[in-house]
């Protein structure tokens, strides 16, 4: 199982997802599902993928592939505007689809996928996208700037409660932090290391790219004092008037 976030934030964009693509008793293994397309002055990308590994492995090999040689309608580099950066994104997964998903179904195996695509293109504003396994597209926006593709239901209420458009780019990441930690605490198959993704708006590149390890000092940190604030919390809470 997968998790991953995009935040849109007016001063830019905070994108998270965990590394790991099977968990069981006898087989753990990790593979990046945040892709990043750069050029630099002209346009930043980030493509994040759950669901089928080989179905998000062919759609980022296929968008890969036609970067430099293609065109408007498929080229990430010529793309004029982020909604045709998404259109790409989904009209690749229509064609992986096409061309595998009859034979996987073959197997009782599911060949769907998501996608989140975020960034920017000189000229143009910040955007975010969640690309459904049939290929189309939602927008976040001011109103509801995030978007969740994989294990999503844990880490959602925390983002619900703390996360605004006008909220500083280092807030965000730490609400991203603390909603893996809420996932990972109720679902064992999402586990670090984690990518974090900052990016600042009109700078095209990643302002900040990590990896973020299980024993990484900060993380730690935050779960420790997320999970004791919590309890806190809930201790002043008061008790149902029960007669007991």
């Amino acid at each position: 199982m997968t998790y991953c976030v995009g935040i849109l934030l007016r001063d830019g964009l905070v994108l998270a997802a965990d590394t790991r693509t099977n968990a069981g008793v006898d087989y753990v293994s990790t593979f990046r599902k945040l892709t990043i397309f750069e050029l630099p002055g002209d346009r930043f990308i980030t493509l994040m993928g759950a669901g089928n590994l080989a179905t998000t492995q062919s759609v980022v090999s296929l968008v890969s592939e036609r970067l430099e040689q293609g065109t408007e309608e498929n080229s990430l580099y010529r793309a004029p505007t982020m909604f045709n950066a998404a259109r790409i994104v989904g009209n690749a997964l229509r064609e992986v689809l096409a061309f595998d998903g009859p034979h996987v179904r073959e197997t009782k195996a599911d060949p769907s996928a998501s996608f989140i695509v975020g960034g920017q293109i000189a000229g143009r504003p910040v955007r975010l996208f969640q690309v459904y396994p049939a290929g189309n597209f939602i927008e976040a926006t001011p109103d509801t700037p995030f978007v969740q593709i994989g294990e999503t239901k844990y880490g959602k209420p925390i983002l619900d409660r703390v996360v605004d458009y006008a909220m500083p780019l280092d807030r965000a990441a730490k609400a991203a932090l603390v909603s893996f930690d809420s996932t990972m605490r109720s679902n064992l198959s999402v586990a670090p290391p984690l990518d974090l993704v900052i990016y600042r708006r009109d700078s095209f590149r990643a302002h900040k790219h990590m990896e973020i390890a299980g024993d990484d000092e900060y993380f730690s940190a935050l779960r420790k004092r997320y999970g004791e604030g919590l309890a806190r919390v809930f201790d002043r809470l008061p008790n149902p008037e029960i007669d007991l």
